[in-house]
């Protein structure tokens, strides 16, 4: 790394395990995959989610995890992979409030403001394929 700034080399850092954890989210859950669905679809089966919609979801958040960890991980369209993973975790908040599991949902906010703030300090993104692209033009 070149002398990077402290804010600079907290910014990558924090991109890097929020990452992580994002993509072993997702990919660790394709092999189980229908263990996950059914998990959801039984979590949801009191609310008037219809069955088929929650495992319509479980396939998307699965996807989703994936798909924004690795982005992360790269650091590669920062602004909408930060702003999607805003927007995942408020779905899984909306879901997680849906079945009144209120100490998941506070931890899905902590996720939720750790992608905020990876957002509002974009700017100190040097350490990122979005940043070595911007360094090339």
């Amino acid at each position: 790394m070149n002398q990077l700034t402290d804010a600079q080399l907290a910014h990558a850092l924090a991109r890097l395990g929020l990452g992580l954890n994002l993509a072993l989210h997702g990919l660790t859950r394709i092999p189980k995959f229908a263990g996950f669905a059914a998990h959801l679809r039984e979590q949801f089966a009191s609310t008037p989610l219809p069955g088929a919609l929650v495992e319509a979801s479980a396939y998307g958040i699965v996807a989703a995890e994936a798909a924004i960890g690795v982005l992360l991980l790269l650091g590669l369209g920062l602004r909408r992979t930060l702003a999607a993973g805003c927007l995942l975790m408020a779905a899984l908040i909306f879901g997680t409030c849906l079945i009144q599991n209120w100490s998941v949902a506070g931890d899905q906010l902590i996720y939720l403001a750790f992608f905020a703030g990876l957002l509002a300090t974009r700017r100190h993104d040097a350490w990122s394929l979005d940043a070595r692209r911007a360094a090339v033009r």
